[in-house]
């Protein structure tokens, strides 16, 4: 399990306001796709979106318009969903709204699914979250027979479709890449017997998991990709990175705590969630393993981390809810400048 000679770098983009930090909402939204046309020029492969909503910080509630957008100033960086939250949207639409993007991109569009979370969110769309992953079944499969088949006809336990179809088709043949977001094994065993690639976030290395399911479901590992999302801000020295990115990273926390911890799955893992001030983040275990510092720790870091981890991307969240994108921006630059070039 040897990671790529050639490591691709992507970022990742949630759009939140949160209201102790609020910017005009219409100017946050320039100002970040501004951020994505700096990191094309930067070098970075990829952005990817992020999906959930009825919250009080503005998080992106709809990822394909935002991706139209992106596809629209960019020519090079792939653009894709980290995650599109499959169980609470009509496949039929997501098959149409991705070919969209992908022809506007050119074919640089990816497909990232994903179960969600959250509980409230399941709640007041009034959808059993216990049928998440039927949901997600069911929806993938739509998808990708609207984008290689001519007519589609469905009797599903979620959707009914007569003949249906889809023109014009994608860009990329057969069709755009499919992504499942996974971290507990159940999930990671999911994208493998669905031959999807596999995106994923702290924890143990899934890539051992991930290619013993794709191989025993008749697909080849080495045609499929993982992308490991981690916590990246780099600074001048590593008082400044941390003096920028605490207070962020602290309301961050505080949310996905929030959230996570209205969620069977998240059992145990509470202490990677609370904190009571913003100091405290960078002497506990989560600041020990989040990759903020100066560039030459920063590669160490990733040096250390890619010892037991295997990917084909790193996925970089940099622009933390509420920072402000001039110094997120900086951050990317540095990066992109004295920390990529270690890996290519």
């Amino acid at each position: 399990l040897k990671n790529e000679v050639s490591m691709r770098f992507g970022l990742t983009y949630d759009f939140r306001n949160p209201p102790k930090f609020q910017r005009n909402s219409a100017d946050l939204y320039q100002q970040l796709i501004d951020q994505i046309v700096t990191a094309e020029t930067l070098g970075f492969d990829q952005v990817w979106l992020t999906e959930h909503h009825f919250t009080n910080d503005g998080y992106n509630p709809s990822v394909m318009p935002m991706a139209a957008a992106i596809a629209s100033r960019t020519t090079l960086i792939r653009i894709g969903t980290f995650v599109l939250i499959l169980p609470f949207h009509d496949p039929l639409r997501v098959a149409e709204d991705a070919t969209c993007v992908d022809l506007i991109s050119g074919g640089r569009f990816d497909l990232g699914v994903g179960l969600g979370y959250t509980a409230d969110e399941y709640q007041i769309l009034g959808i059993d979250r216990r049928e998440r992953a039927a949901r997600l079944e069911e929806g993938l499969d739509i998808i990708k027979r609207l984008w290689s088949e001519k007519s589609v006809s469905v009797d599903g336990q979620f959707t009914q479709l007569q003949q249906a179809t889809l023109s014009p088709k994608p860009v990329q043949s057969p069709h755009p890449p499919i992504w499942i977001g996974a971290r507990a094994g159940k999930a990671i065993d999911r994208a493998g017997r669905l031959g999807a690639n596999l995106l994923t976030t702290i924890g143990p290395d899934p890539a051992p998991r991930f290619r013993d399911a794709l191989s025993v479901n008749g697909f080849r590992p080495d045609e499929h990709e993982i992308g490991q999302l981690r916590l990246i801000y780099c600074a001048p020295t590593e008082d400044q990175a941390w003096s920028e990115v605490a207070e962020f990273l602290h309301l961050s926390m505080s949310y996905y705590g929030k959230v996570m911890g209205e969620t069977p799955e998240a059992a145990g893992d509470e202490n990677l969630w609370n904190f009571t001030s913003p100091e405290e983040i960078r002497y506990s275990g989560l600041g020990r393993a989040a990759t903020i510092g100066t560039p030459d720790q920063i590669i160490g870091k990733l040096d250390s981390w890619l010892e037991n981890h295997h990917c084909s991307q790193i996925i970089c969240s940099t622009h933390l809810a509420g920072m402000d994108p001039a110094k997120s921006t900086a951050s990317m630059r540095l990066f992109a400048e004295e920390v990529m070039p270690h890996f290519k």
